[in-house]
């Protein structure tokens, strides 16, 4: 491990950029960022991988936005207790995790940015298929990853900013670049709600085919990236990020699940925002990084959001299976039988909600 930080992270860096060459701030002084890495990544590939993680965002804020309906949002509007309950525990909860965890493992500045922009994100649409799994409520899901979206725009860069400064690197952040991403996510987004909304016999094949290409295009990057960096790789699979990216989303899935129980709402509703809170949008999170940062200040870094993911996933996957479990073990609930009388007598059992 030491031989590889020694041979890829040189001395310190003084600005970050949007994209590869353009400056956005510069860093006021050394102790912001402790080292720079060499970037080992040609003009081409740099290019390449950063094309391919904006099209991957695209692709899936169109394939999100294809699973919201109008009037479900319009209904959530209009009683916002759960909406707003899920609200701050996405944007309450994920960052301050991802700032206690990042000074309990004492991590380096670029790697406190790192996770402090992985927990300010808005939930993802992979919490969806995940409260789907769970029975939870899903028009709640997909209204709370809608509206998290939204207000990112104003709530990523201010978490961001409040943040940062308990690493006196509130000056390090690139927050064009993130306003940037932020705004990229809404117009593909609003594509879908209108696709989906105008043609909604379209929704369920994009779904379809954003997920085949999301997924290769996934693996393309992994390739490339892996091919590019090699022995560095292994900066992101430190001790400190992997316990991190397992801890983050499992406090997310258990605090959301508290905050939730706490204010009353019922099981669908729990399970769904306990889904909402522990889900990051891991796709905007490694665009911002790829594309946000100069590769010789985020170096191996951006592939975090894909150690998160793994753990993410893993983490929901057993919840689901307990929940299954603990579905098949407990004895079934008996419906109530209401009595009603025509010419015949008669009992008529009622499904409870």
């Amino acid at each position: 491990m030491a031989d590889v930080m020694s041979q890829t992270w040189g001395p310190p860096i003084g600005s970050f950029g949007l994209g590869s060459s353009t400056p956005n701030a510069t860093l006021t002084s050394p102790k912001n960022i402790s080292s720079g890495f060499q970037s080992p990544f040609s003009p081409a590939m740099d290019m390449a991988i950063s094309a391919i993680t904006i099209i991957i965002l695209f692709i899936t804020m169109v394939s999100l936005g294809c699973t919201m309906e109008i009037a479900k949002i319009r209904a959530h509007i209009l009683r916002p207790k759960g909406v707003a309950i899920a609200v701050v525990a996405q944007f309450g909860i994920m960052p301050l995790t991802a700032f206690s965890l990042a000074k309990i493992f004492q991590l380096a500045p670029i790697e406190a940015v790192t996770v402090l922009i992985c927990g300010c994100c808005p939930g993802g649409n992979l919490s969806n298929l995940f409260a789907l799994a769970l029975q939870g409520d899903m028009n709640l899901s997909i209204v709370m990853t809608t509206c998290s979206t939204v207000l990112a725009l104003a709530m990523m860069p201010t978490l961001l900013y409040l943040y940062c400064q308990g690493f006196d690197l509130e000056n390090a952040v690139p927050y064009t670049g993130i306003l940037i991403a932020l705004a990229m996510t809404l117009v593909p987004c609003g594509v879908g709600i209108a696709i989906n909304h105008w043609i909604p016999g379209w929704s369920k094949m994009i779904i379809k085919i954003g997920l085949s290409i999301l997924l290769i295009a996934s693996v393309a990057i992994g390739v490339m990236s892996g091919i590019t960096i090699g022995g560095s790789v292994w900066v992101v699979l430190s001790p400190q990020l992997m316990a991190v990216a397992c801890l983050m989303p499992l406090t997310g899935f258990l605090l959301g699940f508290v905050m939730s129980s706490l204010c009353k709402l019922n099981g669908q509703c729990r399970r769904t925002i306990a889904v909402e809170t522990g889900c990051q949008n891991i796709q905007l999170c490694s665009t911002i990084l790829k594309v946000a940062f100069l590769p010789e200040v985020i170096g191996p870094l951006y592939l975090f959001p894909l150690l998160y993911i793994i753990f993410q996933a893993g983490e929901a996957l057993l919840l689901v299976l307990l929940y299954r479990c603990y579905q098949m073990l407990r004895p079934p609930a008996e419906e109530p039988t209401y009595w009603t009388v025509n010419s015949k007598v008669e009992a008529v059992k009622v499904p409870t909600c």
